[in-house]
């Protein structure tokens, strides 16, 4: 593995423990509560970014898999942010788990410049060249949630992140 290729992987996965680490220690309520006027949850955000930005990306984009669980789940109306109410908290993080390990396996066996394997239309004039191009707009999306999150926990019980 490319440098490179390590140093793409450690920073997405610092971004990964920080949307982890963040919501350590609260309840089922509280990661399911809308905290913003938008009305997601932080538990929505962290299945959003499962199947959002982990499946689509890596698993779709770059290896090719079925965009089926895309048109049936709606990602131009947020269904991939519903949690319903049977599905567990430890279900949604464990999603999120097993789809990073996914997506680390893929970016590992993926030279960097690779196109992808899948077109998708609403791209539009979005040039999306290669696997490298996909891991950073992964690590910036995933640092913009993370974000998201710190401001919601401190919403919910004033505990932040990176306190100064």
């Amino acid at each position: 593995m490319s440098d490179v290729k390590e140093l793409l992987i450690e920073t997405l996965d610092d971004q990964r423990r920080h949307v982890l680490g963040i919501l350590e220690g609260l309840s089922d309520e509280q990661l399911r509560r809308a905290v913003l006027p938008s009305g997601w949850s932080c538990l929505g955000l962290v299945k959003h970014l499962a199947l959002g930005v982990e499946h689509y990306w890596l698993r779709c984009i770059v290896a090719g898999e079925s965009l089926d669980f895309f048109a049936l789940n709606s990602l131009d109306n947020n269904r991939d942010w519903d949690v319903r109410p049977k599905e567990t908290s430890e279900e949604v993080f464990n999603l999120y788990r097993d789809e990073i390990q996914r997506s680390n396996e893929i970016i590992m066996k993926t030279p960097l410049d690779t196109p992808p394997a899948q077109r998708d239309d609403w791209w539009g004039t979005w040039e999306i060249p290669d696997l490298e191009y996909i891991v950073f707009h992964m690590i910036t999306e995933t640092a913009c949630h993370a974000g998201h999150l710190d401001a919601a926990r401190e919403l919910i019980d004033g505990r932040q992140w990176m306190a100064s």
